[in-house]
């Protein structure tokens, strides 16, 4: 949808000298960018003054929304004491130390030790290379398979990105690379077979997984890594039982089990972390996202006593741990960690999820009979609309008219923010959100949403 208004001076300045991710780069200079100005709670304001809901928490992150004044003095202190430093050489930092110490706590299976990226991305990717490691180090070199799922979402790192699997991640990238396998999306309405049950689903996906551990062999697979609710592949939230009847087939091959909680931690589907909602129980864990409330980039992983043991025993061999970032364990970014942890059990901020869910569920499930609207989904406070061309056969729009991304454009008209994830519309707003403010979000939703069944029906896009 090209932008009726001429572009302001920032908008051009923006187009003259930003490259934008996930962004289609050949009609920016039509559309023009959305430039904010700043925000404060759920609401942000772009550089003309108008005001927007913000309805996925930036990148689904900034889960206390925007100017906080806890957080913004918590990193103004921490700057004035000790604005940088690492982590190499066995050097270390108050801040870094008591954010380990809190996640150890609040984790969801016993952790024994923190390690700190600066993003999801690079969490993901060390997850890699310490499956790796461990295998090396207990002389099983052939162990190096990583198996991801289709449409998950795990990053952008070449690594990360090979774990994705989504087809924009890997077209032109020359990935995935080597060594990644994709089982199946457990996403039932759009994989479940005609007169099949969700239990029956979920037991196809288990023998779909033993068949490919088998066809590739047990010895070469080092690990399985799951978001528990898939996030930018379109929210899908598995079947009841899916984690229950995989998890047994990997354990039962020594294949570690990685949580990527970067979206599903601190509190965003209900519990503490998503591994507890879906009842998966990982070997390892990636987080990053809500650890800092986005105040600013900080990513972790946390990793059990006997990996560490055997990261200690290949030390004494070679003589280092040889990995680590330079920005890895930034006191500001551990302080904000520590903070936003503190506020997350002050404000009793899971329970509040909890308390909100039922009018996420109810506001998402009034729309579900549009004639748009193949399946909502959700889980504590992130959701998702799928738009169909055909309700009945689940056909899917023709992705060329990029009906999701129309149906953004007309929301950001009426004053609030959403993302597209092709034609699946996905919520994640700030868990300070309040129930007035969540049914606003909705409101001005369903305006947008008469707008594109407006704008399909004109230009009939149904048509196969």
């Amino acid at each position: 949808m090209a932008n009726s208004l001429p572009l302001t001076n920032v908008q051009q300045r923006d187009i003259n000298s930003v490259l934008h991710p996930y962004t289609p780069l050949h009609k920016l200079a039509e559309t023009g960018p959305l430039v904010m100005g700043h925000g404060k709670g759920v609401y942000l304001f772009d550089t003309q003054g108008k005001e927007y809901i913000e309805g996925m928490s930036g990148l689904w992150c900034a889960g206390l929304g925007y100017g906080d004044e806890e957080m913004i003095e918590a990193a103004n202190e921490q700057m004035r004491t000790l604005p940088y430093y690492h982590l190499f050489g066995g050097k270390g930092m108050e801040p870094a130390i008591e954010l380990a110490e809190k996640l150890k706590e609040i984790a969801p299976v016993p952790i024994s030790k923190v390690f700190y990226t600066s993003s999801g991305s690079e969490a993901n990717d060390t997850q890699v290379k310490l499956a790796w490691y461990y295998n090396n180090v207990l002389g099983r070199p052939k162990k190096k398979k990583i198996i991801s799922r289709v449409k998950a979402y795990h990053g952008v790192t070449v690594m990360a990105a090979s774990l994705t699997g989504l087809p924009g991640n890997h077209k032109g990238w020359d990935l995935p690379v080597s060594g990644v396998l994709h089982t199946d999306c457990p996403h039932f309405y759009r994989f479940g077979q005609e007169g099949e049950s969700e239990a029956e689903f979920v037991a196809r996906l288990a023998k779909s997984l033993i068949d490919m551990i088998e066809r590739e062999g047990p010895e070469t697979i080092a690990a399985f890594i799951a978001e528990p609710v898939m996030g930018a592949g379109g929210v899908i939230v598995p079947p009841s039982g899916y984690f229950a009847a995989i998890e047994p087939i990997l354990r039962e091959h020594d294949i570690l089990i990685i949580a990527d909680e970067v979206i599903n931690g601190f509190g965003r589907t209900g519990n503490w972390w998503g591994s507890q909602t879906v009842g998966m129980t990982p070997t390892t864990i990636s987080a990053a996202k809500q650890l800092t409330a986005a105040y600013a980039p900080l990513g972790a992983v946390l990793v059990p006593e006997d990996l560490y043991q055997a990261y200690v025993d290949h030390s004494a061999q070679i003589g280092t741990f040889g990995h680590g970032f330079t920005y890895g364990g930034h006191p500001v970014g551990c302080a904000l960690g520590i903070k936003a942890i503190e506020i997350y059990q002050r404000r009793n901020i899971v329970e509040y999820v909890r308390g909100l869910t039922p009018t996420f569920e109810a506001r998402l499930n009034k729309i579900k009979d549009h004639p748009l609207v193949g399946e909502v989904r959700s889980c504590g406070l992130v959701g998702a609309v799928e738009l169909v061309a055909d309700k009945t056969t689940k056909r899917s729009f023709d992705p060329a008219h990029g009906v999701g991304s129309n149906l953004v454009k007309f929301l950001e008209g009426h004053g609030a923010i959403l993302r597209a994830l092709g034609d699946t519309i996905a919520f994640c707003p700030p868990m300070i959100i309040t129930e007035d403010e969540l049914n606003e979000l909705f409101n001005r939703f369903e305006l947008a949403l008469a707008d594109t069944e407006a704008y399909v029906s004109k230009n009939g896009l149904r048509a196969q």
